[in-house]
């Protein structure tokens, strides 16, 4: 066998033995996203349960409470209208926090274990988990959004794009946010415990059911520091931006909910980042 044959050989048997390629990043991530949205869309409860829940609240105690109540110089139908971007950031949260149950059943199944050992980074898992809640909750959120022009929302093309960005960042970060309360439970009755302990009470403080100028002194600092506040404000004001004077509502400014937003999306981001890293007595089960 002559020098050049020996060394072919050998490059040859080296490539063969070479460690597998890992697929990167984003591929497993998109694969985990798209996994996502199919189960998703197989199950129709979901979707009803997401988008009719919070239209139902809007309609009862938008139509309802809103004829008994005046503050801040609105009573009936522009009560409707005030509570209306507050219902869509609760379809926002319900969706986007409903959707990382799928972490605990993975997990039950055995699926998430399998992903695990894969050759993939965590960030792949979490970023794949994220990005499938993130578009499912605004997908819902855009559903609802056509019932804008029917409480006197118009839009204009920067309005919408405004209205849309907030949507996403905020849907990516509750996501996010789910992602750290699921990964480390192993039931989803626990998971419901803490949604309610904890979600729900930051949705009412975030100024969906009343400004904060109509709370008590102790209320109005914990809706100042509730990031929810600024998603929410964002929305409403990007909503309002073809007429600014119709409903000018005291609250951040549009900039400065949009900075806050974008960072408490990064924060969470990273926080669940950190979470997935480390082990957890979840894994054991």
């Amino acid at each position: 066998m002559t020098t050049d044959t020996l060394q072919r050989v050998t490059r040859e048997s080296d490539l063969n033995t070479a460690a597998p390629r890992t697929p990167g990043i984003f591929l497993p991530a998109l694969s985990l996203a798209r996994r996502e949205l199919v189960r998703f869309l197989r199950q129709r409860n979901r979707i009803i349960g997401a988008l009719a829940t919070p239209l139902i609240f809007w309609l009862l105690i938008g139509g309802g409470m809103g004829q008994s109540l005046s503050f801040a110089g609105m009573t009936g139908d522009s009560y409707i209208r005030y509570f209306f971007p507050g219902t869509l950031v609760m379809i926002l949260l319900f969706t986007a926090i409903f959707s990382t149950i799928s972490i605990i059943e993975d997990r039950r199944e055995g699926f998430l274990q399998s992903v695990l050992v894969a050759p993939v980074p965590r960030s792949s898992i979490v970023l794949g988990k994220v990005l499938g809640g993130t578009v499912l909750a605004t997908g819902q959120g855009l559903l609802f959004l056509l019932l804008a022009p029917l409480v006197g929302f118009r839009f204009t093309p920067a309005s919408f794009a405004i209205t849309l960005l907030l949507m996403i960042v905020l849907s990516f970060a509750l996501t996010a946010l789910g992602f750290c309360l699921a990964w480390r439970m192993t039931s989803t009755q626990g998971f419901h415990a803490v949604m309610n302990l904890f979600l729900m009470p930051m949705w009412f403080l975030s100024g969906a059911l009343f400004p904060p100028s109509g709370a008590w002194i102790g209320l109005k600092y914990v809706m100042l520091v509730n990031p929810l506040t600024y998603g929410l404000a964002g929305i409403r004001r990007a909503l309002l931006l073809p007429a600014p004077g119709s409903l000018d509502l005291p609250g951040p400014s549009l900039p400065t909910a949009i900075i806050v937003s974008v960072v408490f999306a990064a924060v969470l981001y990273w926080a669940a980042g950190v979470v997935a890293r480390r082990p957890s007595a979840a894994d054991l089960h």
